[in-house]
């Protein structure tokens, strides 16, 4: 076009934007924004908000902010562009925070604008702020959109409500195969296993053809449940009944049932026998189950088979190291650590979340830069104590450093989902559950100790990791010690 001088318009820009934001090609897209500067069409504000949608789709935050902030109009489109932006980078709070100003400036919320506010709910567990959400979804006749209807169902089963998950699921004059795979997906995190297959049936039974992502959910709530056999035969129908051809995530899920009911040998066995080439997700699986099994040489063999595939995969040095510090073999531990400085490899801080009075608190592991930290430090010794009355004793296994017991323990306190824990107790009214989420798995000794905590004070504590859900009640928790 530009060899044969044809001067592009705003709407050849808002396409090659839009075919830019497609593929992630930041570099074109850069470059076709200086010639839009150059041709005076920045300014318009269908440009402008196809900008917006360019650099957010591409990852470019801050770029996608810089053109938002100078656009001197700014429609639905484009408030919707950015805040999607904010929600497809994890970035739930400032998404919400984009909302009220929204609001304040008289934007109305379309369908679009409601589905990536669910979905940054979702992404920080926001439940309060979701509902309130769906309180304003109603009022503006939205609820009955097929799109809003799925990201409500993905919202409140995120956010561990799988009873109001279930409400709006059963209330959906329509439904296609998202909106059963996110009802799948939600008992699947909840570990409910049995009523994932029952909703399988049902779902053939009303029509709708199961696919891929469906056997995704399906398998992971198999494996969170401990029902090997049926997870077994749901593979093998997939495959024969269904005509979906497994990809590497079934096989992470097959492997993932296998090894966490014990089967490391036949998980190992499944891996080597796979006919595509297993990914470092797939390793990772077995590698886990070794650590929760105490099983060291394949975890080894497992560790060596992810850092080929991804040799900076922080996760696994801290697998291993897990599993020689659990046997001991601190020389080893020292060796890992050693390894993992001289390649640059960071463990990615464990963080946790909790929603007060509508606004998300984040802690990281010790901790102690919260406006509340010393009465948080103080409900925590408070805790402590209560516990070791009631029989705690803290599994000192968890704690990477051969250190002296007492400085174990105080590290352990320090684990981020017990500070979120004891600034839920501290903060909201007594018997009000208390929901936290954390980015990485919750450590076994953090498990134990809240099982303890919510029947001394009387309180479910629902926590959702990075694997599933966990409700916390009476001193038990719904996974059976079993995740």
């Amino acid at each position: 076009m530009k060899e044969e001088d044809v001067q592009p318009d705003n709407v050849t820009y808002i396409v090659l934007l839009n075919a830019c934001a497609s593929i992630a090609a930041l570099e074109q897209g850069k470059q076709l924004h200086h010639n839009i500067i150059k041709s005076g069409l920045e300014s318009h504000m269908i440009v402008g908000s196809a900008l917006v949608d360019m650099y957010a789709k591409c990852g470019s935050i801050e770029h996608a902010r810089q053109v938002f902030n100078r656009m001197i109009q700014r429609d639905v489109v484009s408030w919707s562009a950015m805040i999607a932006g904010y929600a497809q980078e994890g970035l739930g709070e400032e998404a919400l925070a984009l909302y009220v100003q929204m609001k304040q400036e008289n934007i109305e919320p379309n369908n679009v604008t409601y589905v990536v506010l669910l979905n940054a709910c979702a992404s920080i567990a926001a439940l309060e702020q979701g509902k309130q959400l769906h309180h304003n979804i109603i009022k503006s006749g939205f609820e009955s959109d097929l799109n809003v209807g799925n990201a409500l169902v993905d919202m409140y089963a995120k956010c561990g409500s799988i009873e109001h998950a279930c409400q709006v699921f059963n209330n959906m004059h329509e439904r296609n195969v998202v909106s059963w795979n996110a009802m799948i997906a939600g008992y699947a995190h909840q570990g409910l296993g049995k009523e994932v297959l029952t909703l399988l049936e049902q779902m053939q039974r009303e029509g709708t053809k199961p696919n891929e992502a469906t056997y995704v959910g399906v398998l992971k709530a198999c494996s969170h449940s401990g029902l090997v056999d049926e997870g077994r035969h749901a593979f093998d129908s997939m495959c024969k009944d269904h005509g979906v051809v497994p990809t590497v995530d079934h096989y992470a899920c097959m492997v993932d049932l296998l090894s966490r009911a014990g089967f490391l040998a036949d998980a190992e066995d499944f891996i080597n026998k796979m006919p595509i080439q297993p990914d470092a997700v797939v390793w990772m699986a077995l590698l886990g189950a070794a650590r929760n099994h105490g099983h060291v040489e394949i975890g080894r063999r497992a560790f060596d088979c992810v850092v080929k595939l991804q040799p900076e995969n922080d996760s696994a040095y801290v697998l291993l190291s897990n599993i020689y510090a659990a046997a001991g073999s601190w020389d080893k531990v020292a060796k890992i650590r050693k390894k993992m400085k001289a390649l640059g490899v960071k463990k990615a801080p464990g963080c946790s979340w909790i929603e007060v009075d509508n606004h998300v608190h984040a802690f990281v592991v010790g901790d102690v830069t919260h406006p509340q930290s010393k009465e948080i430090q103080a409900e925590l010794e408070r805790l402590v104590g209560l516990m070791k009355e009631a029989g705690y004793m803290p599994d000192l296994s968890f704690v990477l450093r051969d250190v002296e017991d007492e400085e174990k323990e105080n590290v352990l306190c320090g684990h981020s989902e017990r500070l979120a824990i004891a600034f839920g107790l501290i903060s909201t009214p007594p018997e009000t559950p208390i929901r936290i989420k954390k980015n990485l798995r919750i450590c076994g000794d953090c498990h134990n100790a809240t099982k303890i905590i919510s029947k001394i004070v009387k309180r479910e504590i629902i926590a959702r990791d990075i694997n599933r859900f966990h409700h916390f009640k009476d001193g038990f928790c719904s996974c059976g010690d079993y995740w």
